[in-house]
């Protein structure tokens, strides 16, 4: 799928989705900006109706690992969907301990995700340093 694709993807799925309310298409819109605001991120979107729609970035510089962070809006019902935004756990800290550890949790992988039900701003912000974080990460290619 090339990037126009990906685009024209992910765009149509945003216009189809109705805010309930409580702001998380907001939070996912900020965080999408966010990623697209870095040098060389690549993004992906895996839709897989009724289950999640998966944002993914990708930082050319990070060899062999397919993303940095995946940003999953969960559709378990679409008038109150929610976002998952998971990390490879040695990529980011979690210095306020918001995060869960989910064991092999992201494609395969020890991760951390972070739940957002409705727009909270210190929240986005808090996950924008740990993509940050993880866009910057030079520890290896271990994943």
């Amino acid at each position: 799928m090339t990037e126009k694709d990906v685009s024209a993807e992910l765009n149509r799925f945003l216009e189809l989705w109705e805010d309930s309310g409580k702001g998380t298409k907001r939070a996912f819109l900020s965080l999408k900006d966010h990623l697209c605001s870095m040098p060389n991120v690549r993004l992906s979107f895996h839709a897989r109706p009724g289950i999640t729609y998966s944002l993914r970035a990708s930082n050319p510089v990070h060899h062999d690992r397919e993303l940095f962070v995946m940003t999953d809006v969960i559709d378990d019902e679409p008038e109150n969907r929610w976002l998952s935004v998971c990390f490879y756990e040695e990529m980011i800290t979690d210095p306020e301990e918001r995060g869960d550890v989910v064991p092999q949790g992201l494609l395969g992988k020890d991760g951390y995700c972070f739940d957002v039900e409705e727009w909270d701003e210190e929240l986005v912000e808090y996950l924008k340093k740990r993509m940050d974080e993880a866009y910057g990460f030079s520890g290896g290619d271990q994943v």
